[in-house]
């Protein structure tokens, strides 16, 4: 199996031994999704974390009331989970659905604890991600509290133009917390 996509990616970050690639690589299981299939539903059990070999993932909050709130997207070279339920081992709050046919490899909560002892570099390697990530929403969530709705959009766009092509505008809207009605009208006005 080809396992090329992770190990660049691994490599941004930190340099493995062949050895070191070897056991991590052995980590990990492939897993082929179809369009519309969830990795990850509301109430299982969130064990795995997985990184995007290829096509595209979402995932959302539920509400009661039937409300999908998009959370993030997860396309090829990222890794996606449910990070809060995954790191403290509950079942999990978000579902996390393919956009399209996708293959993920999965690591097990298990087996990356075991990975950071084995292989420490791997806790600055994971630590980077979780930086970034942690980042992001913070700064997503000071754009939610301070900018408008167009504001936002254009922003979306402006740093995710890729995406803004493969996911649908309800998505989007789900996204950036507007209807999609609004968002037809903001685009309307451009």
């Amino acid at each position: 199996m080809n396992f090329e996509a992770i190990l660049n990616n691994v490599n941004k970050h930190i340099h493995l031994t062949e050895e070191e690639e070897t056991y991590f690589l052995s980590l990990f299981k492939r897993r082929n999704i179809q369009k519309k299939e969830l990795i990850l539903s509301s109430g299982s059990l969130c064990d795995k974390f997985s990184f995007v070999e290829s096509g595209g993932l979402r995932a959302y909050y539920l509400d009661k009331s039937g409300k999908e709130s998009t959370i993030m997207f997860g396309f090829t070279d990222w890794w996606i989970t449910d990070m809060h339920c995954f790191l403290n081992s509950l079942p999990a709050m978000l579902n996390i659905v393919a956009l399209e046919d996708s293959t993920v490899l999965q690591i097990s909560k298990a087996d990356l604890e075991d990975l950071y002892v084995k292989i420490p570099k791997f806790e600055r390697f994971f630590r980077i991600l979780l930086q970034n990530a942690y980042t992001r929403e913070q700064v997503r969530v000071i754009q939610n509290l301070s900018f408008t709705a167009e504001e936002r959009y254009a922003i979306f766009l402006n740093k995710y133009p890729q995406i803004a092509k493969q996911v649908t505008q309800k998505q989007i809207a789900s996204y950036l917390g507007i209807t999609p009605e609004f968002l037809s009208s903001i685009r309307a006005r451009k």
